[in-house]
């Protein structure tokens, strides 16, 4: 039965590559608005936006091909530029959640530090020592909630796109404070103030994350409020593409 279905699905890919986009979208597309319209409006909404997720998640997969293996965002948005920036020669970086290494690749390379990567995913850390191999990087699979490094001290903590995915953030903020006594964080998460569809979804009862593992996505307010109760002064704080670039500090080094 697989060998039957694998084959049934190679034709159906060679039937829909011969189809123009352009038909697909106006019968795919215009179905989806039409059968929009003809629902109550919050109904419609609810259908639309959940057709959206869809749509975006698999943009998202397509853009990492497109790119090579690397997500066309990290070119587009050039947050490595912030990261790097904020990092001087020799300084010894903590990156958690590293994913495939792009980044800490470039902190070594751009930045001249010395970066210890961690990341879950066993496949990213397969691929970011296959892709961007350093030898001023070492990268580990592990949790970071568990498997960080003892007997250590960094310089730099970098955290870009790891804290949503967390609960108790603050205490793990203070956790890392207290291990190795970092001169600064250097911070990236989505913001939930990105978009007006953002708060509309959340009341119509639609999951309106950017990733379903994510536990918040962040306010102004609530962010600033976070790194306060995590002891830790903001230094600068950007708000930019739907998202929030920060550098903060033990407050006791701040002040």
């Amino acid at each position: 039965m697989s060998i039957v279905r694998r084959s049934l699905g190679r034709m159906a890919r060679a039937i829909l590559r011969k189809l123009p986009p352009s038909l697909v979208e106006r019968a795919i597309g215009g179905g989806a608005v039409y059968y929009a319209r003809v629902l109550s409006p919050a109904d419609g909404l609810r259908f639309l936006f959940t057709l959206d997720k869809r749509i975006y998640h698999t943009e998202g997969k397509l853009a990492i091909l497109y790119g090579d293996g690397v997500h066309t965002k990290h070119r587009h948005m050039r947050y490595h530029d912030f990261f790097v920036e904020h990092v001087r020669p020799g300084e010894r970086v903590l990156d958690i959640g590293c994913g495939i290494g792009a980044l800490a690749h470039d902190l070594a390379e751009r930045a001249g530090a010395t970066v210890f990567g961690i990341d879950i995913n066993e496949k990213n850390i397969r691929i970011a020592r296959e892709r961007h191999a350093h030898p001023q990087v070492t990268y580990q699979v592990g949790d970071a909630l568990h498997d960080l490094p003892t007997n250590a001290r960094f310089d730099v903590i970098v955290l870009s796109n790891v804290l949503e995915h967390l609960v108790d953030r603050p205490a793990f903020l203070r956790r890392l404070v207290e291990a190795y006594h970092p001169a600064r964080f250097l911070i990236r998460v989505p913001g939930y103030e990105r978009d007006w569809r953002v708060p509309l979804m959340e009341e119509l009862g639609v999951d309106y994350r950017l990733d379903p593992t994510h536990e918040i996505e962040y306010t102004q307010e609530a962010f600033r409020a976070e790194m306060e109760r995590a002891g830790l002064a903001l230094e600068t704080f950007s708000p930019i593409w739907g998202e929030f670039w920060a550098v903060a500090r033990p407050q006791e080094a701040a002040s």
